[in-house]
């Protein structure tokens, strides 16, 4: 009879869950695999998020290109080609890809992972239009235009309007959308940035506020408080007033900071990038630390797993 109570009180437990939080077992834990670029692979349990899945890494009409790298050089007016077997290897599954913007190095391997894993793909009109280009259907493409603020069950995200990295001196600027569906392929140049965004990621326990480069609108990120910060780190942040400084106090000193997008992303994953972090990773570290002791930094490598309990 007692066997019989506590079997009904455990069904009752499992049936009563509140909803949105993950079964009982499971873990609450990160892992976080840095693809370079802007490119994250994020699982918890089962769930899988992709953030701006670049891993073709194709070598672009390098000004100072690397003795070592014998592969084909791309230029702009090339079409894009995308390593599908770098890709089959790292990439197994997906259930949901947020794009921050449209540029080659943040979506254009986008179309052959969306349609090998059906995943839910969420980005601006320009995202979405040259995923349809590709094939993509619409019941996977969730377009959206900044400030939704969105409920997917196993993760929730809010949508935040941002701006693009200031490139060449703060001469970068570039309007152009597509507001209808291009031609497909495309070619390098043709991946405008589209628009940019921010996203807040809502894990069980944990709270991501994601970056696609190294810019920021303050109002629009002013009282966050995510528990990790995905910071853009690359020398274009220091065409920001206080850049460092501003986005840590924005955000309330996340107890964790990982740079990204700070990579050479045009040699291939074995090479060193031993001069990235040197130039770009250590100056932001030592403004993290000028700035608050609250926040720990956590340089991820390469296709190496970082776990946060």
């Amino acid at each position: 009879m007692k066997n019989i109570i506590l079997s009904k009180v455990w069904l009752l437990f499992l049936f009563f869950q509140p909803i949105g939080f993950s079964s009982y077992g499971q873990s609450a834990k990160l892992e976080l695999r840095y693809l370079g670029a802007a490119g994250w692979i994020i699982q918890q349990d089962t769930l899988v998020v992709l953030l701006d899945p670049y891993l073709s890494r194709i070598k672009l009409d390098p000004t100072n290109p690397d003795a070592n790298d014998k592969r084909k050089t791309y230029v702009r007016s090339d079409y894009f080609e995308s390593d599908t077997v770098v890709i089959d290897r790292e990439i197994k599954k997906a259930d949901y890809i947020f794009i921050h913007h449209s540029h080659f190095d943040h979506l254009s391997d986008v179309p052959y992972i969306a349609k090998k894993t059906g995943a839910k793909i969420i980005g601006t009109e320009t995202t979405c239009n040259i995923l349809r280009a590709y094939g993509i259907k619409d019941d996977q493409l969730y377009e959206v235009k900044g400030g939704e603020d969105y409920d997917f069950k196993d993760l929730s995200v809010m949508v935040i309007p941002s701006i693009h990295s200031a490139l060449r001196f703060k001469h970068y600027f570039d309007s152009r959308v597509y507001t209808e569906v291009p031609a497909a392929p495309l070619k390098i140049a043709d991946f405008v940035e589209g628009g940019s965004f921010m996203y807040l990621i809502r894990f069980k326990n944990h709270t991501m506020l994601t970056m696609g480069g190294m810019n920021y609108i303050e109002r629009e990120i002013n009282g966050l408080k995510p528990d990790i910060l995905l910071a853009g780190v690359n020398f274009s942040r220091n065409e920001i007033y206080k850049y460092t400084e501003r986005l840590l106090t924005a955000t309330n000193y996340p107890k964790i900071v990982i740079p990204t997008h700070w990579d050479d992303f045009r040699v291939p994953y074995e090479f060193s990038q031993k001069k990235s972090v040197e130039t770009k990773v250590t100056p932001f570290i030592q403004e993290v630390k000028a700035t608050t002791t609250k926040s720990r930094v956590i340089v991820p490598e390469h296709l190496k797993t970082i776990v946060i309990e």
